[in-house]
């Protein structure tokens, strides 16, 4: 039937380029943002699930600082241990050699003003071995902790070390000091106890520090497995989806000419007058 009033070929020719259309707007915006999920009305259920990870990888982030700033404290600490350590060993060595009973007063007195010197240097280290703010080895904190996940619900926490002259493992007091031939020899003693209490200390904040690096490594893999993921998810195909612009591209010239065709149909029903 020839009608001027409803041009059917022309309204599906516009049904089917404006879907045509539809399709290379989506193409074109996969295309710039490199996504084929962008927002939740491409694809809800993918779309929440990728911002769920996205909200992971974001948290083991803040885990990945909190690690690295709990590890750089206790390597702090840990480098103000084994300070100590080498100072205990020299102070040994002085008192040692005081403990020689052959030994003149005067040459005792310098070993023994070495030994103070040497002894005032671990109280100095002490104070000083502190990260941003926090001592591991002066009596100041009980432990330090970590972030363990990206909801925070799990730590990694780390005792402290108080590694002060007079305290429990460093015994040798803060007024230490030799006279005599025999306090000398009881300085020994007591470094060599402080020496191997100390060793202990050093041990425990070693495994802690490494603990930490351990845990640092596992988040970072875990972090790129969930960017991984969300990849997965919602990374578009760009070789794909060039192919795919081509085939609309072409697909819209052949719409816009099957509408012209079809809006022209009504002036061939002027050829019945004639």
């Amino acid at each position: 039937m020839a009608t001027i009033n409803t041009n059917a070929g022309a309204m599906v020719a516009l049904q089917n380029l404006n879907s045509t259309n539809k399709e290379l707007q989506q193409v074109q915006s996969r295309i710039n943002t490199g996504l084929a999920v962008s927002s939740a009305k491409d694809n809800g259920g993918v779309f929440a699930i990728a911002q769920k990870m996205r909200s992971d990888v974001n948290g083991y982030s803040a885990v990945g600082n909190s690690l690295d700033l709990a590890a750089s404290t206790a390597d702090v600490a840990l480098a103000g241990g084994e300070a100590i350590s080498d100072l205990l060993v020299e102070m040994k060595e002085k008192a040692l050699a005081a403990a020689d009973s052959s030994l003149d007063a005067s040459s005792r007195s310098a070993l023994n003003e070495d030994f103070k010197s040497l002894r005032d240097q671990i109280t100095t280290i002490v104070s000083n071995a502190e990260f941003n703010g926090t001592n591991m080895i002066n009596g100041s904190v009980t432990s330090i902790s970590a972030l363990a996940n990206a909801d925070g619900s799990n730590s990694i926490r780390i005792s402290d070390e108080n590694l002060s002259l007079g305290g429990g493992v460093v015994t040798l007091a803060a007024t230490a000091s030799f006279a005599t031939a025999g306090d000398a020899s009881t300085i020994v003693t007591t470094i060599e106890t402080s020496l191997d209490n100390l060793n202990q200390s050093l041990a425990r904040l070693g495994t802690g520090s490494k603990s930490l690096e351990v845990h640092k490594d596992f988040v970072g893999k875990l972090s790129d497995a969930l960017e991984k993921g969300i990849g997965n998810l919602v990374d578009a195909d760009l070789a794909k989806e060039s192919a795919r612009l081509q085939s609309l591209q072409v697909k819209q010239q052949l719409g816009v000419q099957a509408l012209s065709i079809a809006n022209s149909a009504p002036s061939t029903i002027l050829g019945y007058f004639r």
